[in-house]
């Protein structure tokens, strides 16, 4: 059963955050199952009043998850009137799950903001549940369970944003590889957008905007022609990140 100090936190506010995972071809995001029901949820918490909103959502994703140093993005605030359900607090006093006192706290009007982010989940640590969590596991995001209240929304707004930030952002970098062919780096952006890229178009359109280098080598033991391996170019890449693209899948 949950513990909370209310006074130390900010009323009717929360986060929620989508925190994405790319590994072999495939994009999952990161969800807690709830001690004792069918019922999952992003991780998610109150602001601190002491706190940054910043600050907060990477202690909340910590203490939910045990996960550090991810970069958090603000996303989307989630305020519809429709997304409390009345009935949601008394559902988490019956399962155990947080006290009686706590009912007021948990029956007012909560506004959210979402904050995602994105990860190769192989290389993180390995997450695991916080309090009321039995479970901490990534979820295909194209098979998600039964989630909590409004949360896939918030997921597919997180997805949305995802695919808006690949118009303007590179990405990539700790994502793959040092070293990878131009085939991964594309299957990276189509596992992100869900749909098929031209060829030729990503490549001419990934070379010209600088942030790669060929590294004159190729990947071997490969059944046809061994494809151009690449890296990126840090400075670049950053340089890039900073100053925004203009791409448009």
């Amino acid at each position: 059963m949950a513990e909370i100090d209310t006074a130390s936190f900010v009323p009717s506010l929360a986060i929620d955050c989508v925190v994405f995972g790319f590994h072999e071809n495939e994009l999952k995001v990161l969800l807690l199952k709830l001690t004792g029901v069918d019922v999952w949820a992003l991780p998610g918490g109150f602001v601190d009043k002491n706190k940054d909103l910043e600050k907060a959502a990477i202690d909340t994703l910590e203490v939910r998850t045990g996960l550090t140093d991810i970069f958090l993005r603000q996303f989307h605030t989630f305020g519809s009137i429709a997304r409390n359900d009345p009935n949601h607090p008394k559902f988490l006093i019956d399962k155990g799950l947080i006290s009686e006192d706590l009912f007021d706290w948990f029956n007012q009007r909560f506004v959210t903001i979402g904050f995602y982010a994105l990860v190769e989940y192989s290389q993180v640590k390995e997450p695991v549940p916080g309090p009321i969590s039995e479970a901490c596991e990534w979820c295909s995001v194209n098979d998600l369970p039964p989630l909590m209240l409004d949360h896939q929304e918030i997921v597919e707004k997180a997805h949305k944003a995802l695919k808006r930030e690949l118009s303007y952002q590179p990405i990539g970098l700790n994502l793959l590889p040092n070293q990878f062919t131009m085939s991964e780096l594309q299957a990276l952006y189509e596992t992100i957008l869900e749909t098929q890229l031209d060829r030729r178009n990503f490549r001419r359109k990934i070379l010209s905007y600088g942030i790669l280098k060929d590294t004159k080598k190729f990947r071997t033991g490969v059944a046809h022609k061994a494809p151009a391996l690449y890296e990126f170019d840090v400075s670049a890449y950053k340089k890039a990140s900073q100053a925004g693209l203009n791409m448009g899948w």
